[in-house]
């Protein structure tokens, strides 16, 4: 996991050698194991190796292309935080999923799976965003894996699947014109 070595020692990424040094000796001595009043070993070691890593020009240069690309993943994880159409693609991703699981179960009640692949195809949904949202509906007990390895819908699912769904008004009219 990456670490944040400059918000470790509360510097900026531009930081001089000299800030570096005179950060790492304030907070060193703070927090020193031997510091009876505001010691803390974890705390301690995290800054030793900061400093070991930022105060070499060698080490700080590699460190900084790690920084940048983390820098770019997080941006790129604010960006889509900020879309509010992200989660509904999400929602309709997993009501889909749950249509198709639906769908199968109900033409086979014996026979209801579908395996990773063919959902991954049915869905149109690449396997790496395919995993969060079976793992989504499988921690809401609305999915389960069968005998077989594969997906079906579990009861819960069938019930969720008929809450999400909305009659059109034209099969409504359709519906009273029979009765």
């Amino acid at each position: 996991m990456f670490v944040d070595y400059y918000e470790v020692l509360e510097i900026s990424p531009n930081a001089n050698s000299e800030t570096i040094e005179r950060i790492f000796r304030y907070f060193a001595m703070r927090y020193h194991p031997d510091n009876r009043e505001t010691g803390d070993e974890s705390r301690f070691s995290e800054i030793v190796e900061a400093h070991n890593t930022l105060k070499d020009p060698v080490k700080r240069a590699q460190y900084d292309i790690q920084y940048k690309d983390n820098l770019s993943l997080r941006r790129e994880l604010t960006e889509e935080a900020a879309d509010p159409k992200s989660v509904e693609r999400d929602s309709a991703i997993q009501a889909k999923l749950l249509s198709l699981l639906y769908v199968k179960r109900r033409q086979d009640v014996h026979n209801p799976g579908i395996g990773d692949s063919e959902l991954e195809r049915l869905s149109g949904c690449p396997r790496e965003h395919l995993e969060f949202h079976l793992w989504y509906l499988k921690a809401k007990g609305w999915i389960g894996r069968i005998e077989n390895g594969m997906l079906a819908i579990t009861v819960e699912g069938i019930d969720r699947a008929n809450s999400e769904h909305r009659r059109e008004p034209a099969a409504t009219r359709l519906l009273n014109h029979t009765s």
